[in-house]
């Protein structure tokens, strides 16, 4: 009888950045941010099945802008694979099949959650036994929002975004999310974050007590005065149309709007599900966006469903 191929499935959730405060390049070419992480309920499914030997780290792609995704070594999800195959001394031979929610290149991180996913589920498929630490440890060298899809929750990053502290919040927060059907690069935002602020000092960032405050008290009208994004003036100079779009998002009642990010995903704050539903419908009408999406924070990071 053919021995039927062990799997695992791991869901992995959307992020918005409710602040992104971004300091200067740094030598290595990252940036030192202080930025407040929200884990939303918009998710990607990741499966790692066993791969015949010798097949190597095989990807499928399916679901949302899956034409968009490479299906190579360029791929986080196969990074995230051959590195955790490379340290744990495992013979990485395995198909990730991947199943998009999460707009591609849309500042919502989804090449970071299929990385943690991707972690996740190759943990469990190889019996590696990783620790926590040590998978915080391996997401850290992905990529800097590749933690926090692990733990998911809300919680403040600094450092690259890797070193992350659990917020203390209160209640549950309703988005509806503008999406554009064509994404930015994550690296040239941050590009022409810096030669827009070439002639200006940069302190380091700090995370906003204000917005702590309002989420420690569940203050929504106070978390949607409080977001702010020090990419979102390079995410409208690149793309002047996000402008418009977070004005038709207030104008529709929203208690806050950002660039989730590097965007172009806008991030508009509603005070019940009945208004975001209502935000979503009047950004769908406006022709501003090519989907409006509902979603809810905070949620759970990375978790085996199968």
């Amino acid at each position: 009888m053919q021995a039927v191929a062990r799997a695992v499935t791991v869901r992995v959730p959307a992020k918005i950045n409710v602040q992104l405060g971004v300091g200067q390049r740094r030598e290595d070419g990252y940036h030192d941010l202080a930025t407040v992480f929200h884990a939303v309920s918009l998710f990607d499914e990741v499966t790692a099945t066993d791969g015949l030997p010798g097949s190597g780290i095989r990807i499928h792609v399916e679901g949302r802008d899956a034409q968009h995704v490479p299906l190579g070594e360029q791929n986080l999800a196969y990074k995230a694979a051959d590195a955790l195959a490379t340290y744990a001394d495992v013979v990485p031979d395995v198909q990730l099949s991947i199943k998009k929610s999460i707009p591609v290149a849309g500042g919502l991180a989804g090449g970071s959650a299929d990385a943690a996913g991707a972690l996740l589920a190759c943990d469990a498929l190889w019996r590696t036994g990783l620790g926590r630490e040590e998978l915080d440890t391996l997401a850290g060298r992905l990529g800097a929002d590749v933690t926090f899809s692990l733990h998911g929750g809300t919680a403040i990053g600094t450092g690259k975004g890797e070193q992350l502290t659990p917020a203390l919040i209160s209640g549950h927060y309703h988005w509806v999310l503008g999406i554009s059907d064509e994404g930015l690069s994550t690296p040239e935002v941050y590009q022409r974050c810096d030669r827009l602020r070439e002639s200006k000092i940069i302190r380091d960032p700090e995370v906003s007590e204000d917005l702590m405050s309002a989420l420690r008290r569940g203050d929504a009208e106070g978390v949607g005065a409080a977001l702010t994004n020090d990419l979102q003036p390079a995410a409208i100079a690149m793309r002047p149309q996000l402008e418009i779009v977070l004005e038709a998002g207030l104008s529709h009642g929203a208690l806050g709007a950002v660039v989730s990010g590097s965007g172009p995903t806008c991030a508009f704050l509603a005070r019940d599900p009945e208004q975001a539903l209502d935000i979503a419908a009047g950004l769908m009408s406006s022709g501003l966006v090519s989907d409006a999406l509902t979603a809810e924070g905070p949620v759970h990071g990375a978790r085996i469903v199968e």
